[in-house]
């Protein structure tokens, strides 16, 4: 899509567009192992967006994905590393045309007269995860994952199982020094351990780059040794000393040390002609190679050249990786089948022809939403292209028959499932089944929120218990959950169960008949009411059965018939009953709006109140001197968890929010903090450690009783 014509607010528009959705597939891919799109989608997606920031820089975001490496590490049973030498990502070429304009921009750059030779490296771009290994005085001390590129998980006693990997270096090695490379899994490794995964009923991978990071990044490092990890060194970071004065001097000292480097490594001298011979020959080898790659990368040999080249925003000058293309098929659909995910999310998959793709036989295809199904006209009986990139489920990318006079596909206003209207939320183009507890795509994934550690907190009720009793009939709703009791020599007879343990089950989910009532409300699963949007609508609500009548309200202006769901008036007290409290808009009032206007979910509430007794919901509070004032709490804080120092601030009359903004009155910044802590002095407000903030507590704990909230 060309940027010609296009008015900046749209361009503005796409621009943010793009931020979230690349973010959010960098989440998924760095962070979660669970990629939802290709590489080649991922690659259009942040070609889009360096095109529209060349011609509109102006309009360049502070969030901006060029600016960015990998994602930030979030909650991790691992620990946090940050990199004394940031870890950078590569640009990317697909076209001999980037390629060489890649080179004319380095001699432009370094001023290079137009004869003078190039020396580059080629090596082979595995799809593995990148890992960070610190030597000091030739002893491994430290291993860490890329993350952000300047924080990442520490992995260290995970890579002392990877044979490839050294302990220790011969002696006369650099005081300091940071070798780079990936972890990856070899295809044949990946297929066994999926074999094994499979017969043992565990979690199947993806593809082989998922096996790896998912097998290194395992809190318990004996897992990690089981599974087949390869390693291969390409780089460096932090040094004392770098031994030799090229690209290819430093990697034959890597191999020299012990480290495997890429087979394919070489060094090429000349222009783009030459660099895509290297190319092709790479590529054709491709299919042969036991591990998996997806391009190759190109390096200025010369380090002085190197270091005057420098870097961009996230990426060095002097290197590129040219990707290859997405593979592609012609092939015919044979049906499309409606997938009903956890969160009740209707997915479309296209069943196809079989068809060899890239040297796998592909039968199936995703096909995103409602949306990406309308957008290629698809329907039973189309010839379409397919390609498949980076190992993951490939997508369609044309519709060869759309022309044809068919019917379009009827995608369902309904669930597949259990027959509940399936709805897209205002901007939103997934498709939703409403029903949530009653549907049974999602019941037992439901059912185990509600008795999760946030939410009601049912201890002995986990997931392979939920799941037993679910086969057996005995759970469907949470009110099933309170009739336990009445089987208990039933669960008796069970294999694996005790007297003991069956009491102790049934005395746990007793203690849970006087909930409290917003962890009740945040148990019901109900879309974009999380903890702490529960606690806030009770804090106004107060009676758990005021919700029930406000949301009945909503409903009133839910007017199907007219092919559109109708807003109440913005100044209306019952619709500000929700909208006035902060932080909650209007797709939380859509949510409750879908939950009580499906019939499923009003007989589950009923059941369920039928059961348990939520008493008032109340804050009491304590005076003191951040009393209506908002908290944010950054870094590690090591006297207490997040969740009780938001608890405590609650308790002080203060409200603890998530971000920092104008309206924050105190950041408290335990050891780690940054961009809030950075932002917070921007804007001065007040800043203490979390020993003054233990201060602020104790004095309002020494001072006046509390008072009803």
């Amino acid at each position: 899509m060309s940027t010609e014509g296009l008015s900046e607010a749209d361009a503005a528009n796409e621009l943010m567009r793009l931020a979230r959705a690349i973010a959010k597939h960098d989440r998924l891919y760095h962070a979660e192992d669970s990629p939802e799109i290709s590489d080649a989608e991922y690659d259009a997606l942040v070609r889009r967006n360096a095109e529209l920031e060349a011609a509109f820089p102006h309009l360049i975001r502070d969030d901006s994905p060029s600016r960015k490496v990998g994602h930030a590490i979030a909650a991790s049973p691992l620990g946090k590393v940050a990199h004394e030498v940031r870890m950078m990502s590569l640009d990317n070429a697909f076209s001999p045309d980037e390629v060489a304009e890649w080179l004319a921009r380095m001699r432009r750059f370094l001023n290079l007269p137009e004869g003078e030779p190039l020396a580059v490296t080629t090596e082979d771009k595995i799809d593995g995860l990148s890992c960070s290994l610190r030597y000091e005085n030739g002893v491994l001390v430290r291993a860490a994952t890329r993350g952000d590129g300047q924080v990442g998980e520490d992995v260290t006693a995970n890579v002392a199982h990877i044979p490839d990997i050294p302990q220790s270096l011969p002696q006369g090695v650099p005081a300091v020094f940071e070798v780079r490379g990936e972890v990856y899994m070899e295809k044949q490794a990946f297929t066994a351990l999926n074999a094994a995964q499979h017969e043992a009923g565990g979690k199947l991978f993806a593809n082989p780059r998922n096996a790896a990071a998912g097998s290194l990044r395992q809190k318990d490092a004996s897992v990690t040794a089981k599974r087949p990890l390869r390693f291969w060194a390409h780089g460096w970071g932090a040094a004392s000393e770098v031994p030799g004065a090229t690209q290819s001097e430093v990697v034959e000292r890597l191999r020299a040390w012990g480290f495997p480097v890429s087979p394919l490594f070489t060094r090429v001298v000349g222009g783009a002609d030459e660099l895509v011979a290297r190319f092709n020959a790479i590529g054709a080898a491709r299919p042969d190679l036991p591990y998996d790659i997806d391009g190759v990368v190109y390096k200025l040999d010369r380090l002085d050249w190197q270091e005057r080249l420098g870097f961009v925003a996230k990426a060095p000058r002097w290197a590129l990786a040219h990707k290859f293309p997405a593979e592609r098929a012609e092939t015919v659909v044979q049906g499309i089948d409606i997938q009903v995910g956890r969160t009740g999310k209707l997915t479309p998959v296209g069943r196809l022809a079989p068809v060899l793709v890239g040297g796998v036989t592909v039968t199936n295809v995703t096909l995103h939403n409602r949306d990406e199904v309308a957008r290629l006209g698809l329907r039973i009986g189309d010839r379409v292209v397919i390609q498949r990139a980076g190992d993951v489920i490939p997508q369609v990318v044309e519709n060869l028959t759309r022309e044809d006079p068919r019917e379009a596909f009827p995608f369902p206003d309904h669930c597949p499932e259990c027959g509940s209207e399936a709805v897209a939320e205002e901007g939103e183009v997934d498709v939703r089944c409403t029903a949530g507890l009653i549907c049974p795509a999602q019941r037992t994934q439901r059912l185990e929120h509600f008795v999760s550690r946030k939410a009601l907190d049912i201890e002995g009720l986990g997931e392979k218990t939920i799941a037993q009793f679910f086969a057996l009939g005995w759970l469907e709703s949470p009110a099933d959950i309170f009739r336990l009791r009445q089987r208990r020599g039933d669960i008796l007879a069970l294999e694996g169960w005790q007297e003991k343990s069956v009491d102790n089950l049934l005395a746990a989910i007793e203690a849970k008949r006087t909930p409290d009532a917003a962890r009740l409300l945040f148990a019901l699963g109900i879309r974009h009411v999380g903890e702490v949007t529960a606690r806030d609508l009770m804090k106004n609500f107060n009676e758990i059965s005021r919700i029930r009548e406000a949301a009945e309200y909503l409903n009133t202006w839910y007017r199907t018939d007219w092919g559109a769901r109708l807003k109440p008036p913005k100044d209306d007290d019952r619709y500000l009953a929700f909208t006035s409290i902060d932080g909650v808009g209007d797709a939380v009032v859509e949510s409750f709006r879908d939950f009580f206007h499906e019939p499923h979910n009003v007989a589950v509430w009923e059941d369920l109140l039928g059961e348990v007794t939520p008493p008032r919901f109340e804050v009491k509070t304590i005076a003191s001197r951040v009393a209506g004032k908002t908290v944010v709490f950054t870094g590690k804080l090591e006297t207490m968890s997040r969740d009780e120092a938001k608890a405590q601030a609650e308790r002080l009359g203060a409200k603890a929010a998530g971000s920092v903004s104008p309206k924050t009155d105190l950041l408290v910044a335990g050891p780690g903090a940054g961009s809030k802590l950075k932002k917070a002095a921007e804007l001065g407000i007040e800043v203490v450690d979390e020993a003054g903030w233990a201060a602020i507590v104790a004095e309002a704990m020494g001072g006046s009783g509390g008072s009803g909230g």
